[in-house]
């Protein structure tokens, strides 16, 4: 097991009493219940939770990728309550990172192409954008794909390619919802050690959604989740003896 070390004061992700439901009338289902999230700054965060449990609606939440209903959001310094929906999505294009369980990799694109989309994005031109996401692709370790199209390429380098697309732009908040569930232990561990080494950068933070045990070593703080709130918070002593147990 890693060392997990005390999280950072300065706050990365905050937010409260934020409630987000879905459908209306006897169908009306509520997936955030006033819920309370903190994540500092210099951290991997672990959230996990059973299936349902609107883990993944708060990550929506805090990415600006979905409205929410009640509540405060504050991502990086900046209260998403105060944006337009355009300034959200410029907000995100220039400092959030993303990676999926499924990678959502464009299949028309070669590697290369995949990982300058966020930088052509932000406004680079294709000669930098190629340029860095060539860079990234062989410290990610995959020097030798660089023109491979995602159909070439096994599961655990096609989420080494959406790995390495999610940082190209530098963002300060890198959120993952089950980056290693469908990857080989071999595999989930190089791209655990590779998202950890991100986290202890300064003035970011890694938050991973996860129902995968063996990654538990790795988090600073894990956030556990049930029916749409925020449960126990693990850090220190109560993480070090949540992980030692059998899963």
């Amino acid at each position: 097991m890693t060392t997990p070390r005390n999280p950072s004061a300065t706050t990365a992700v905050r937010l409260t009493r934020v409630s987000k439901a879905f459908g209306l009338g006897d169908s009306r289902t509520l997936a955030l219940k006033s819920t309370d999230f903190h994540a500092g700054e210099g951290e991997m965060h672990l959230v996990v939770g059973p299936s349902g449990c609107g883990k993944t609606t708060m990550l929506s939440v805090m990415a600006g990728t979905l409205n929410w209903d009640e509540g405060e959001v504050e991502v990086l310094g900046q209260r998403l309550n105060e944006l337009s929906p355009r300034a959200i999505t410029a907000f995100r294009g220039r400092h959030i990172g993303f990676i999926f369980q499924q990678f959502n990799l464009i299949p028309t694109l070669n590697c290369v192409e995949n990982v300058s989309v966020p930088l052509l994005l932000n406004g680079a031109s294709r000669a930098v954008a190629e340029k860095a996401a060539a860079a990234l692709l062989a410290e990610v370790g995959l020097p030798d794909k660089l023109t491979k199209h995602p159909g070439q390429l096994s599961g655990g380098q096609q989420q080494r390619v959406a790995i390495a697309r999610a940082l190209v732009h530098a963002p300060r908040l890198l959120i993952c919802d089950e980056p290693t569930s469908a990857l080989d232990a071999t595999t989930g561990r190089q791209i655990m050690e590779l998202l950890a080494h991100v986290a202890r950068a300064p003035g970011r933070c890694v938050i991973i959604v996860t129902h995968d045990s063996r990654i538990y070593r790795y988090a600073d703080r894990i956030t556990e989740m049930e029916d749409g709130r925020v449960g126990r918070i693990l850090v220190g002593e109560d993480l070090r003896h949540f992980v030692n147990q059998p899963h």
